[in-house]
């Protein structure tokens, strides 16, 4: 509006054409590609199951909690039937099924079994 022309949309002296433009953007994204550091992947860290719905994840977990309670219950009933211990085996072994159980779903989820080199503060 100042009637000086430069930027009258025509393609006037001032501005470069398209094409230009279109050449330097894509400099400018090979230089910056090559500058910046590439993302290492870190081994302590366990890969998460990004693509998993939350049913499946639900799925997961309750499977591995109920996996170790029939373990333990069935692993009790073992020791009880040959030791003749009724039914102290059984009652022993179903709770220590259970805690491995919770520790699973622990571990699964991403709440056990902290990365090595850090401690919990």
């Amino acid at each position: 509006m100042n009637g000086d022309g430069t930027r009258d949309g025509n393609g006037a002296e001032g501005t470069p054409p398209d094409s230009d433009l279109s050449a330097r953007l894509r400099r400018l994204e090979t230089q910056i590609e090559r500058k910046r550091p590439l993302a290492a992947p870190d081994p302590s860290t366990r890969p998460r199951d990004t693509g998993r719905t939350p049913l499946a994840q639900a799925m997961t977990l309750s499977t591995e909690f109920v996996a170790g309670v029939i373990a333990g219950g069935i692993l009790g009933w073992i020791v009880d039937h040959v030791f003749g211990t009724k039914p102290w085996g059984l009652i022993v072994l179903l709770l220590l099924g259970c805690v491995a159980g919770i520790y699973n779903v622990m571990r699964v989820s991403g709440f056990a079994g902290g990365r090595p080199g850090q401690r919990d503060r």
